[in-house]
This record gives structure tokens, sequence and C-alpha cells, in this order.
């Protein structure tokens, strides 16, 4: 034996010796632990995975033994400072944190609203907040009531970055005088902008308070919020409060408060909180995702099936009068707002008809039908928060070329429509569906998932090929910015609804033509994806109108 051989066998570990001796000898006998898996709080989780593995890839070079510990404080001490543009973390004392835990509870009335556009959170949130407000300064006690001079709204966050080319303060002055989003005639909004000095009395109790435009005031932009989307309801007595809430519009048009506690609920007669979990249910009772979902509906909101078939219906009916009204407006229709955008809508959809390929009509016409009712969404009318307002022409378009174009069964629609809000309640349950939290990716990309359930349930698909279209179709929406053109919602987000339909058919066609086990990549996972990269994302690029098209589009 030689000299080398006996340096070779010293160098082999004994039966004798430790267990782990070969690992840490030889470095590629075990590399799992060569990379960290969590940063330590404040370290920014990208650069430090890279530093660490940089690391562990130089102790398997060199041959150096390198502790867990020795690897995370060089990657620590490596690491750039955290990015400035990185948004602060939602307060965990948010009931849309704290919801990622149990079981989902939304349900399709609380999912599906009617509004004005064009933004869920921006438009019909602060709506339903001061709304909110205004119903509790009702109740105040007469002699309370009797100090009342003043209401004041301060918006914060989002709410002030974009506020004004999404109509906040209309909207938010709208609901001090009572008015609902549901019901609102967009007529009424129009004025407040065409007519921005009027003053209108609010009747609380014995006392009517004067209330204009000018009570809505945009406030901070930048601050410790709970909430993207801040702001803050004041009665005042002259200089003293009377009562102040501050509320959060924390996305598709539902709200928080300071203190707020969620409604009770009855308990889902089959709880989920993922898809796997959904799915499961679903195939165990031989029975689709839909129906686990029209069971869950009755449960937890005590409702009979004929009443959720009369809401899903009423929310169908709205979708497909929006494509209408959008369709129906003349081609020479200019949208309100700076950037001076014609409505297209109608010309796409004229010349798509008169293409020569069936494929390219079809593609052509759906892109018309989610136009029509962005368009409408742009222009305030009322559209259908699915899951939001910057998305209100994605699913519209599939229920509107299904129902009036391939002329559906009604039943088939209504259980699509409760596999989507399944997607959609998953999406908000662990991520967001709030661009101000999370980009566009929680607005068209969940919307475009949702509509891809929609239509792989309509055509009676089994529940891993609705599994897989919707996660298709939220998948390749990951990571898109918000990035709204000097804030309205317009440039780029009526062409995105186009988009995303679009991406929501292509995803059910691929899905129901592959072979469905093969696919790769689950919707858990898909979410899971959504909701890093929500966190991760610069804040420039949640609704700001700090950076991307907004930055580098000149309005002349």
């Amino acid at each position: 034996m030689s000299h080398a051989d006996d340096e070779k066998f010293a160098d082999t570990p004994r039966a004798t010796e430790e267990p782990g001796a070969a690992s840490r000898l030889d470095p590629l006998a075990d590399t799992s632990g060569l990379i960290s898996p969590e940063p330590p709080p404040g370290v920014d989780r990208r650069h430090f995975l890279i530093r660490t593995a940089v690391g562990g890839a130089a102790a398997v070079m060199t041959g150096r033994v390198v502790s867990a510990t020795e690897r995370t404080a060089m990657a620590v001490a490596t690491v750039p400072p955290q990015a400035q543009g990185s948004a602060p973390p939602l307060s965990a004392d948010l009931d849309v944190v704290k919801r990622e835990k149990g079981p989902v509870l939304t349900t399709v009335d609380e999912f599906y609203k009617v509004g004005p556009g064009p933004s869920s959170s921006h438009t019909i949130g602060p709506m339903r907040i001061t709304y909110d407000f205004y119903q509790r300064a009702t109740k105040l006690p007469a002699d309370k009531l009797a100090k009342a001079t003043a209401l004041k709204v301060n918006l914060f966050g989002s709410l002030s970055a974009t506020g004004k080319g999404h109509g906040t303060e209309r909207a938010a002055l709208a609901g001090l005088v009572g008015k609902e989003p549901a019901t609102v005639d967009p007529k009424f909004l129009d004025s407040l902008r065409d007519k921005p000095d009027q003053t209108f009395p609010v009747k609380l109790g014995d006392k009517s308070i004067n209330v204009s435009l000018k009570d809505v005031i945009y406030d901070a932009t930048k601050g410790d919020f709970k909430h993207p989307n801040t702001m803050t309801v004041k009665l005042l007595g002259g200089s003293e409060v009377l009562l102040e809430q501050e509320y959060y519009s924390v996305g598709g048009g539902f709200i928080e408060w300071k203190g707020y506690t969620p409604p009770k609920k009855n308990a889902p007669k089959y709880p989920f909180a993922t898809m796997k979990e959904l799915r499961a249910h679903a195939d165990n009772n031989k029975t689709t995702i839909a129906k686990i979902m029209l069971a869950n509906e009755m449960s937890i909101a005590g409702r009979s099936e004929e009443e959720v078939n009369a809401f899903i219906d009423k929310i169908i009916n709205a979708m497909v009068a929006t494509v209408k009204s959008g369709l129906a407006m003349p081609e020479d229709d200019v949208l309100p707002g700076p950037i001076k955008l014609h409505s297209k809508a109608a010309t796409v959809y004229k010349r798509a008809m008169d293409e020569k390929y069936q494929s390219d009509r079809g593609i052509g016409t759906l892109s018309a039908f989610a136009l029509a009712a962005s368009e409408e969404n742009g222009r305030g009318h009322l559209v259908i928060t699915a899951p939001t307002g910057g998305s209100a022409g994605v699913m519209p378009a599939l229920v509107y070329a299904l129902v009036e174009v391939r002329k559906m069964e009604l039943q088939k629609i209504r259980e699509g429509m409760l596999a989507a809000a399944a997607v959609g309640y998953l999406c908000k349950h662990h991520a967001t569906l709030s661009a101000a939290e999370g980009g566009c990716q929680a607005e068209i990309g969940v919307a475009s998932s949702m509509a891809a359930a929609l239509t792989a349930t309509a055509y009676d698909a089994e529940s891993l090929v609705v599994e897989n279209a919707a996660e298709s179709a939220l998948e390749h929406h990951l990571g898109m910015t918000c990035d709204p053109v000097a804030g309205y919602v317009q440039v780029p987000c009526i062409e995105r609804c186009a988009f995303g339909a679009v991406k929501a058919w292509t995803a059910y066609a691929i899905a129901s033509n592959e072979i469905a086990s093969r696919h790769r990549v689950n919707f858990d996972e898909t979410v899971m994806a959504l909701a890093q990269t929500a966190k991760e994302m610069n804040s420039k690029y949640k609704e700001t109108s700090e950076a991307g098209l907004a930055l580098s589009v000149t309005l002349c």
C-alpha cells in the first residue's frame, strides 16, 4: 500500500466515530445544511439566501467545515440593508391577517359586491366606511349630537397617494350623506366631479351639518399604518372630537376598523383552508367543488339553496348588464380624467366579428367583453367586485361569453360562480386581494384564476382540472405590479382585464387537454407564491403611481 493510500485511509471515518462525522468531513455527503432556510428578523430574505448559499459553496470547495451559526453570521454581515421601498408588514391584529388561520368562512354575498368603479378598495371600501360611520353617528345621544358642527375624513397611504384618480373623495362624501355602494346612482358621483363646490346637509338627530368635498382630506401617503388603505372619520363639536373611528379598506370592498370583531358565523359543513382540502371533500363525496361550496354557503350563512342561487343570479345578471352597457357606448367616447383615453370596446367587438377565422373572432370578442366591463369601471359606473373593481372586466367577460354567446344553461354558470368564489376566498384567506398590498397580481391575477375555475366548472371538468386551470391562470400573473398612470384605473388596468380574460380561457384550454395528474404545480403552492411576492414587492409598485408605467408615461 502506498503512502498516498495510507493518507486516504487516515481520512476515512471509522465505524467507532460518532454519527454524522462523514457529512462533516465530506460536505457533499449531505448538502441540506448548507443553506439556512429562514433569515433573521429584519434581514432581506433573497440576499440572505444567496449569501448563505455562497458561503456553503465556499465551504465545499475549500473543504472547510462551517457551522450553521457561522454561515448565518457571515451571510448577515454581507447582506445589504433592507430596501427602503419594502412595504411595512400588515398589523397582526387585522382580521384579514388573523383569518389566515382556520377554515374559510367567507360567503358569496360578502365577496361579490355591486358598487361604483373604479376601485373596490378606493371607491366601494371608502363609501362603505363613511356610510358605516354615518350610521354610528346617528345613534349617538341627543345631547352629544346637539354639539356637532362638522364631519371630517382623512385619507392615508395608498388612499391618499392615488385617491384623486380613483374618485375616493367623492365616494367618501357619498357615504357620509347616507348613500350605499350597491344603490348609489353613478350620476350623483359624476355630479360631484363636475360640480365640486356642492354642499349637502347631513341629518344627525335634530342637528343638520353641511358637508362638501373639502371635508375629505388627502393626508400623509407614508407612515406607520396598520394597512396601506387607512382612513379616519371624525364627528366634531368645534374643537372637541365627539366620535372618531380608524378604518381600513382591505381589498375587494371588504372593510375593517380599529377594534374590529368579525361577525359570528355558523360552522361550514365541509371545512377547508386549502384547495387540497376542498378538493378532497369533493372527491371523497363523489361530487364537485361547486356543490361543496353550495353546502358551505347554506351552512355558514343559514340560507336555503334557493336563496343562495337567487343572489348568484343577481350577480350574473349584473355582470351581463355591465358588458352590454360598455359595448353600447359610442366609439368616440372618452373616459374621464387627464389621460383622455378613448373607449375601444365597441370598436374591438365590431372588428373582431369581421375576422376571417373563428378562433380570431373568439379571442377578439372575449377581449371586447372584458374591455367593455372594465371601461364601465373606469367611468365610475356600477360594476361587480370579482374580486375587485380594478379587475371588474375579467369575470364578466367569461360570464357574458358563456351566457350570451355559448347560451350555456344557467345552472352551469351558477356552479361556475361558486367554484370561482372558492378560488377568490383562498387567495383572500392566505394572500391578498388588494393591489395596495400585493400589486396587480392580487387583482387581475386572482380574477383570471377565478374565471378559469368558472369556465372549467361550467364545462363539467373534474375537480383536479378545475384546480389546474385556476393555478395556471394565477401562476402566469405572479409578480404583476400595480402602476396606474396618473392614479386612474385606466392604463394599464383596462387592457389588463382583457388579457386576464384571455389567459383564463387559455388556462382552461390547457388544463382540459393535458393529462391532469401530470400538472406539476398545485394551486396552494401558487397562492403561497402570491403571498410571498406581495410581501417582498417594492411598495412603489403597489398602487402608488410612483413607478412603472405611471413614472415612464408622460401625459401631454
